[in-house]
């Protein structure tokens, strides 16, 4: 059942991508929340993926392998890094750290017009940059026991984005 689900969400994703206008630059932009992380109560700003993430890191490998990404983005955080570098390794790409800031969304599109691109970010900053990107609040934060959510944005030219949000269990 799960691998059906994947291949749907694939199927989805490859219409949107390829149902736009193809003279118009577009851009297909993938936004994930870090796996599961280690919480020992230890007081750790930084931990790494616990076992269970390690697991979903290898999902979103194989949930996203069809999709042939131009860039990685992640925050600088053992767990942002630890789940995009099995997809990072699978493209052969290397991830470009970047800072979850307004500033930084605001000019993200720009920077990255006509690529497809995964971001890995956190419970917080994932939905504001979503939000950002689509210049819309639509999104709220991930609840905190939520590692599934996948965000997908389409924008072609000056045309409004398409958005949707997909849960892989």
């Amino acid at each position: 059942m799960i691998r059906i689900s994947f291949y749907i969400v694939i199927l989805c994703l490859s219409f949107l991508s390829f149902s736009q206008n193809t003279n118009e630059t577009c851009t297909s932009i993938y936004l994930i929340r870090h796996a599961e992380k280690v919480r020992d109560n230890s007081g750790d700003r930084n931990p790494h993926l616990n076992p269970d993430g390690i697991l979903r890191a290898d999902k979103w490998r194989d949930v996203l392998k069809h999709i042939k990404f131009d860039m990685i983005y992640s925050t600088n955080l053992y767990r942002t890094l630890e789940t995009a570098t099995p997809i990072s390794e699978y493209n052969q790409l290397d991830i470009q750290t970047y800072p979850p800031s307004k500033d930084y969304y605001n000019q993200f599109l720009e920077s990255n017009k006509g690529k497809i691109i995964l971001v890995v970010g956190h419970s917080n900053t994932t939905p504001d940059f979503v939000n950002s990107l689509i210049e819309k609040n639509f999104y709220k934060d991930i609840d905190d026991n939520n590692n599934g959510n996948l965000y997908y944005i389409h924008k072609c030219d000056n045309n409004e984005p398409t958005h949707v949000l997909f849960y892989i269990n």
